[in-house]
């Protein structure tokens, strides 16, 4: 249970405030991850979203995929904080508290999800949005904002 709270923070976008050896496991994190574990993470998250009622229609997780998906995920999690990072973790526990996980996987999350975002396909698929936009609206509400 505690494993799948680790990633709250990646789903929830929350930001935290992050004590110096909090930081350094972050930045271990990163540096200890391949482009493949960034990308399972983000199949966790995605088939982790993909389980709400309102979006389960448009995926096709299967109990035994997302089984795999968690299966895989923690290896790759305790992989992380038991050897890759160890030191980090350890230190990062001893001096900030529980929080590290959140926080520190949270940061690891933001960066497997600006991996993802920046395919090209993924990149086209968003930039569609902007053609049902209406620019001139916005434009011209935000010229009250101006300063």
């Amino acid at each position: 249970m505690r494993i799948a709270l680790f990633f709250i923070g990646v789903l929830a976008c929350q930001l935290s405030v992050a004590g110096p050896f909090t930081d350094q496991l972050s930045r271990c994190l990163v540096r200890s991850t391949s482009d493949a574990d960034k990308v399972l993470l983000v199949k966790w998250v995605y088939a982790a979203i993909s389980s709400h009622p309102q979006v389960q229609n448009m995926s096709k997780v299967s109990a035994a995929e997302g089984k795999e998906l968690n299966r895989e995920t923690a290896d790759l999690m305790m992989q992380l904080l038991t050897v890759r990072c160890k030191k980090e973790t350890m230190e990062a526990y001893k001096y900030d508290g529980a929080s590290i996980f959140q926080t520190s996987f949270g940061v690891l999350g933001r960066v497997a999800m600006q991996g993802i975002m920046t395919n090209p396909g993924v990149a086209a698929y968003m930039s569609g949005l902007g053609k049902d936009l209406d620019s001139k609206k916005l434009k011209d509400m935000l010229k009250g904002a101006q300063r």
